[in-house]
């Protein structure tokens, strides 16, 4: 069994949380064109939007990388808009044995969180993504400030 952990990143957003969660539940779809530099593609492989049990995959850049991510929705919380991503393929499954990302958007915070277990005790802490991900909220926020 490899070794857990879990990383936490919050960043005040000035246009409200609930604008990224709408985003990201009902257009998840447009985040090519308002980061392709980030984000490349999206796919519902199962499902429709962002539901319950719904399989989708993101293309994007990371670090200067094209990578791929697949993922099935594991829950939907609308009241505290949070959608828990359980990843099932793609790049992040090389170096860890399980990987979870939470993203939620209350009140005037975006919030990251991964749960996640790594291969070996050497596998490096996935910063280099949360750093993505805080990112991509910023250019959400460019985007929804518009």
């Amino acid at each position: 069994m490899g070794v857990k952990g879990k990383l936490v990143a919050s960043m005040e957003v000035k246009c409200g949380g609930h604008l990224f969660h709408d985003l990201y539940q009902n257009n998840p779809h447009q985040l090519p064109n308002i980061c392709p530099s980030k984000v490349s593609h999206f796919e519902i492989h199962e499902g429709e939007a962002v539901k319950v049990g719904s399989i989708v995959s993101w293309k994007y850049n990371d670090d200067g990388k094209d990578k791929i991510v697949k993922e099935v929705i594991e829950a939907v919380d609308l009241q505290k808009k949070s959608i828990t991503w359980k990843v099932i393929e793609g790049d992040l499954l090389e170096l860890y044995n399980s990987f979870t990302i939470i993203t939620s958007f209350e009140d005037q915070w975006s919030t990251c969180t991964f749960v996640y277990e790594k291969k070996t005790e050497h596998t490096p802490e996935p910063l280099v993504t949360l750093g993505f991900m805080l990112n991509l909220f910023k250019d959400m926020e460019g985007h929804l400030l518009k």
